[in-house]
């Protein structure tokens, strides 16, 4: 021996070796406790008002503003693939100050969400996103008063006009998104007193000021300028605040609730998912899924394996609904 070589040592008596379990892919499938299935995911929709053909997002590769006949068509594929909905944003092609185009019956989001209630009946559940930010010309949440400021009472009134239009429309669930103080409640008593007790409300209980929604405004042409700190919550605020949040929706008749965005807000999504008694979910919002794509495009990481744990790490973290730009390739690819 040259003397250079390490001195061997025994390896004291493990009875216990968690490698086991670890050692065989069948191995790990069979103890793994979090799984996705395609019925866990929601497909986020941009449909554009007078487009001729599907227009692709610069800052999001990979989703495009349909048009209403390549949305239904997606639909259709939503449908197959098994995927549990689809959740559709409007792009309208003029906007005012209190959003008129969001309750219109021939909006653009309004007649889509007809388009698609009809091509997949209640196989899919058809969801609408419920905010004026899209159709207002300041691009906030809601009307604003004589000083600028979004004004809440005011915006619940037309939260609850665009609730109704939906409704009629033929959405099985509303997606409340602005964050005004008590719109849980307020659209439940609407809804009930039109005799529309069988649409469900997905409640955005936690939703915060995020600089992580930067390509959605591209997609959705957003308007706004300044910001939406004096209704969305601050990142810095601690868990008590969304835990409050939450407890009022519930307490308004939330059906299911959000937290939003997903994976900076796993500690927030675990605390919520230990208290609510109703399904939870986690929108993975444009900045999460664009970091990821551009990192792939430069060489950086393993697409399809990085995008996999991401949503794991979602699921895993309380998530039973996931609301996901990879939905339908996840299901049609990756969940076999």
């Amino acid at each position: 021996m040259s003397g250079l070589e390490p001195t061997r040592r025994a390896v004291p008596a493990l009875p216990v070796r968690p490698r086991r379990l670890r050692a065989t892919p069948g191995m790990r499938r069979l103890v793994t406790d979090v799984h996705l299935h395609p019925a866990d995911l929601v497909l986020p929709v941009f449909v554009r008002e007078g487009a001729e053909e599907p227009q692709p997002i610069r800052t999001l590769p990979g989703v495009v503003q349909h048009t209403r006949a390549s949305l239904v068509a997606t639909a259709r594929e939503a449908l197959a693939a098994g995927l549990g909905g689809i959740m559709l944003f409007g792009v309208p092609a003029t906007r005012d100050a209190v959003g008129s185009g969001a309750d219109d019956p021939d909006g653009i989001l309004n007649v889509a969400l007809a388009d698609v209630r009809e091509a997949v009946g209640d196989e899919l559940v058809v969801m609408a996103d419920l905010c004026l930010d899209e159709f207002t010309d300041h691009g906030h949440c809601g009307v604003l008063d004589e000083r600028g400021r979004v004004d809440n009472d005011a915006t619940l009134e037309r939260y609850a006009s665009m609730a109704l239009a939906q409704a009629a429309a033929g959405a099985h669930l509303l997606g409340p998104s602005g964050m005004m103080d008590g719109q849980i409640g307020h659209l439940r008593a609407v809804l009930d007193d039109a005799g529309r007790e069988d649409v469900a409300m997905l409640a955005y209980a936690v939703k915060y000021a995020s600089a992580f929604y930067g390509p959605f405004r591209e997609a959705v042409d957003s308007q706004l300028t300044g910001d939406r700190r004096t209704y969305q919550q601050d990142p810095a605020a601690n868990v008590a605040e969304a835990l409050r949040e939450l407890r009022l929706d519930l307490d308004e008749g939330a059906d299911l609730v959000m937290v939003k965005p997903g994976l900076p807000y796993l500690d927030v999504l675990r605390a919520v998912a230990d208290v609510a008694d109703v399904p939870v979910a986690s929108y993975q919002v444009s900045g999460e899924y664009a970091m990821v794509e551009f990192a792939a495009q430069a060489g950086a990481i393993d697409r399809e394996r990085v995008a996999l744990e991401s949503l794991l790490a979602l699921r895993r973290g309380g998530a039973q609904v996931l609301l996901t730009y990879w939905a339908l390739e996840a299901a049609q690819r990756w969940l076999g």
